[in-house]
């Protein structure tokens, strides 16, 4: 927007300054001129309009009055024309502006106000033209940087290039995705991160230290994916500053749209290597080639983890991300396949079996620092020479990761043969068999709880997690020993073993465990 003083620099108007108002008055943004002689002209005058008067209203009001009310509508300041009936502007006029801190101006009276209103209207247009022709030129460098592969920081460039601003593109998972001008810390992008999940997200955020923060959101297919982050409130923005944001933020949403398609490209192909590996056979020939295509070397050791969190609720969007940063940071190249319940990471595996652990643990932490309140657990399943082999250690960490998440504590990282020798052999069994294995046990425990609203499963897990305890178990159940009692003889009855022999117990046991692994 134009100024007072850019207006004074026009020889033409002859305006001259009496009272330059506060310090920096003069170089303050005009919003348009306002020709009027009311006595309060409040009502009518926008905030940041120059007020022009030949003072026709001071048979009306006083000077100080006229004044009081011009300041109350933020006006910018006052030009008062002269006349060949009043050359020179009244001197209760000038003191009124000069004690209320309001600029004042004298325009000539061979200057109508006509003549400022004009030279008003050009510089408008041209400030207009010139943030249109600056806006086109901007959209054309920024289609280049993306259609060049420039990403989240070829934008920044040359969004800077017009204006010094400090800025970042920070994604919904709190991952930063470029900067320039400004450095956060892992609490201020987890911030960012949060204020996105919320519905309408904010379009300023306080990030502490940092001060408040404007958002412009980024998204890719009709959902927020990230955002384009300016270290300043929205109040402290002009509307050029303003407007280039909100066009680098709407490239930003294709540059995220066309990095979530090579993402989705890039699972899609990591899944088909789990199925290749599980389905054996004609497509095993393809694994060597799909391992290659990620960087991971086929005739090399060759490890498989896998990661989930605890509770029913074992994924969330974005893990399998987390999971592949962390291995291009740590230098390992790595396949990480997102499955329904988990994320499989097949890596190329230098070092000794003993070295698994510390990095895995090393794993689980950077997951939780990028998941709050989630528990991360993470199943091994060992080491093989070339992919002939994966199909166990893929079984294996699956399974130990599986077993990791259903337990509400304990160890957040377990090979496969610390589950357990049950594990063991139940891991070795399809999942047609450990269905087989389980119905011909459970069948009619869970016949007789869905006809009668029954809880005998409910029932015989307690019982055996107690080790045999009546009376802790009742305890657990909140119900009386004997009906725990009763509970396990009809068991008994329905399914001809009996709880209270091992050899029975150990059928309850292992049935509930392929049950669970089915």
């Amino acid at each position: 927007m134009f100024t007072v003083e850019s207006l004074l620099a026009d020889e033409s108007l002859g305006l001259r300054v009496l009272v330059p108002g506060p310090q920096g008055a003069l170089e303050e943004p005009v919003a348009w001129v306002h020709n009027t002689e009311l006595p309060d002209p409040s009502r009518y005058v926008r905030r940041r309009e120059l007020v022009l008067t030949n003072g026709l209203w001071d048979d009306q009001i006083g000077a100080a009055g006229f004044v009081a009310n011009v300041q109350r509508a933020q006006a910018a300041g006052i030009v008062f024309g002269l006349r060949p009936e009043r050359p020179a502007t009244p001197g209760e006029l000038v003191a009124a502006c000069r004690d209320a801190g309001v600029p004042l101006l004298e325009i000539s009276a061979t200057v109508p106000f006509t003549a400022l209103s004009e030279a008003v209207a050009t510089r408008y247009a041209e400030e207009r033209q010139g943030a249109l022709v600056g806006m086109v030129r901007r959209g054309e460098a920024l289609a280049t940087a993306i259609s060049r592969g420039a990403g989240a920081s070829g934008v920044l460039r040359v969004l800077r290039r017009d204006h010094e601003l400090p800025l970042a593109v920070i994604d919904r998972m709190g991952r930063l995705l470029a900067s320039a001008g400004v450095e956060l810390d892992a609490g201020q992008l987890h911030t960012v991160a949060a204020g996105l999940t919320r519905r309408p997200p904010p379009l300023e955020l306080d990030l502490g230290g940092a001060g408040r923060a404007a958002l412009y959101l980024v998204g890719a297919v009709g959902d927020v994916d990230a955002a384009l982050i300016c270290l300043r409130p929205v109040r402290e923005l002009t509307r050029v500053e303003q407007d280039a944001l909100d066009q680098a933020a709407r490239f930003l949403s294709l540059e995220v749209a066309r990095q979530q398609a090579v993402q989705a490209i890039e699972l899609r192909f990591a899944s088909e290597l789990l199925e290749m590996v599980l389905s054996g056979g004609s497509r095993a020939a393809e694994v060597p080639g799909r391992l290659r295509a990620f960087g991971v070397d086929p005739e090399g050791p060759l490890a498989v983890w896998t990661m989930a969190f605890r509770g029913p609720d074992a994924t969330l969007p974005g893990l399998a991300e987390v999971v592949g940063e962390f291995f291009l940071a740590t230098g390992v190249p790595v396949v990480v396949a997102a499955g329904s319940q988990d994320v499989v990471a097949v890596l190329s595996w230098r070092h000794g079996e003993g070295e698994a652990a510390p990095l895995a643990e090393r794993l689980v932490s950077a997951v939780a620092e990028r998941f709050p309140g989630r528990r991360p657990v993470l199943g091994l399943g060992g080491v093989v020479q070339g992919p002939a082999g994966l199909r166990e250690p893929l079984v294996r960490s699956r399974e130990s990761c599986r077993a990791l998440r259903r337990g509400e504590d304990g160890p957040a990282v377990r090979t496969y043969a610390e589950l357990g020798t049950h594990r063991l052999l139940l891991g070795t069994q399809d999942a047609d068999t450990l269905r087989t294995l389980a119905d011909g046990v459970l069948a009619p425990i869970r016949g007789h709880d869905t006809r009668r609203g029954g809880e005998l499963e409910t029932t015989l897990r307690a019982f055996l997690d107690h080790d045999g305890h009546w009376q802790v178990t009742a305890a657990a159940l909140r119900v009386h020993v004997n009906t725990l009692r009763n509970r396990l003889a009809k068991i008994t009855e329905l399914t001809g073993r009996d709880a209270a022999r091992t050899a029975d117990r150990v059928d309850f046991f292992l049935a509930l465990q392929a049950s669970d692994m089915a």
